[in-house]
C-alpha cells in the first residue's frame, strides 16, 4: 500500500511502465477525495518545448529508488487525457480519465470531485 504522507517525495522521479520503459517524470499526485489515498499521477511527457501532463492511475504502483513503476503500458499512458503544464484538471474532465483506463468513476454524494491534487 502506498501512503499519502510519502507522496511529496515522489515529485520529479521517473515514471516507468511494467516493462521498465520510461514514460516521463512525475509532476503531481492526485488523491481520491473519499479515501485521501493516492489515486492518479500526472506525468510530464512530450518534447522539452511542448511538455504536457498525462494522467496515470497509481493502483498497484511500486515506488523504488528514483522511480515510480505503474501498472499501465507507456503507449496507453501517452494516449491518456492530459493538461498543459500550467493548467489544472477541470472537474468535467475527470470522468474521461477514468474511462480511458476502463475504471469506474463516481462523484461524491453532493457532486464533489473524485480527485484532488496534493
Amino acid at each position: 500500500m502506498i501512503h499519502s504522507a510519502d507522496i511529496r517525495e515522489w515529485r520529479n522521479r521517473n515514471v516507468v511502465d511494467p516493462k521498465g520503459h520510461k514514460i516521463g517524470v512525475l509532476e503531481a499526485v492526485y488523491v481520491d477525495t473519499t479515501t485521501d489515498e493516492p489515486a492518479m499521477a500526472t506525468v510530464r511527457t512530450g518534447l522539452p518545448t511542448r511538455h504536457h501532463l498525462a494522467f496515470v492511475p497509481l493502483d498497484e504502483a511500486i515506488v523504488g529508488p528514483g522511480y515510480v513503476k505503474v501498472s499501465y503500458a507507456k503507449t496507453l499512458v501517452k494516449k491518456a487525457p492530459s493538461v498543459g503544464m500550467d493548467d489544472i484538471l477541470p472537474a468535467e474532465s475527470e470522468q474521461a480519465i477514468f474511462q480511458h483506463y476502463d475504471m469506474p468513476y463516481q462523484t461524491g454524494a453532493g457532486g464533489e470531485r473524485q480527485l484532488a491534487r496534493r
